[in-house]
C-alpha cells in the first residue's frame, strides 16, 4: 500500500514554481525522477525538494495542476505542510501577478510586507 500523499494545488506553471521556491530559498531540482517514500516506494516528480532524511518531497504534474507528493510521514520540513504551502502559494500568486502584468506592460514599482503576511504589490501603467 502507497503512503504517497497527493496534494491538489492550484498551481499551474512550471517556472513560476520554481522561481517561487527559490524565492522562498528553497533548494529545488527539476527534472523527472524518483522520491522515496515509506519502505523505498517510489513516486515520480517534476520538481524535487530534498530532504535530510532522503524522503523528498515532489511536485508533479497530473495533467491538470501540479501535485505535492510527499510521504507525510516522513515530513522533513520546519514548517507544517499546510503551511509550507500557503509560502509558496503566496509567491506563486506574487510571481504570476508580476509575470501578467509585465506582458501587459505594466511596470513594477514596489512591494511592501503587510503585518497580517499579505503583500501589497503596487505597479503603474503608462498611456
Amino acid at each position: 500500500m502507497s503512503h504517497f500523499t497527493k496534494i491538489k494545488t492550484k498551481l499551474y506553471d512550471r517556472a513560476i514554481i520554481e522561481k517561487s521556491l527559490s524565492d522562498l530559498n528553497i533548494e529545488w531540482e527539476s527534472g523527472l525522477q524518483q522520491i522515496k517514500g515509506y519502505k523505498n516506494q517510489e513516486h515520480e516528480a517534476e520538481i524535487i525538494i530534498r530532504q535530510k532524511n532522503n524522503h523528498d518531497i515532489g511536485f508533479k504534474w497530473n495533467g491538470i495542476e501540479y501535485e505535492l507528493v510527499t510521504d507525510l510521514m516522513f515530513w522533513d520540513q520546519s514548517h507544517s505542510v499546510n503551511k509550507f504551502l500557503n509560502s509558496i502559494n503566496q509567491r506563486y500568486a506574487f510571481n504570476l501577478i508580476a509575470k501578467v502584468s509585465e506582458e501587459q506592460s505594466f511596470q513594477y514599482v514596489e512591494s511592501k510586507n503587510q503585518q497580517d503576511g499579505s503583500i501589497k504589490l503596487l505597479l503603474r501603467k503608462f498611456n
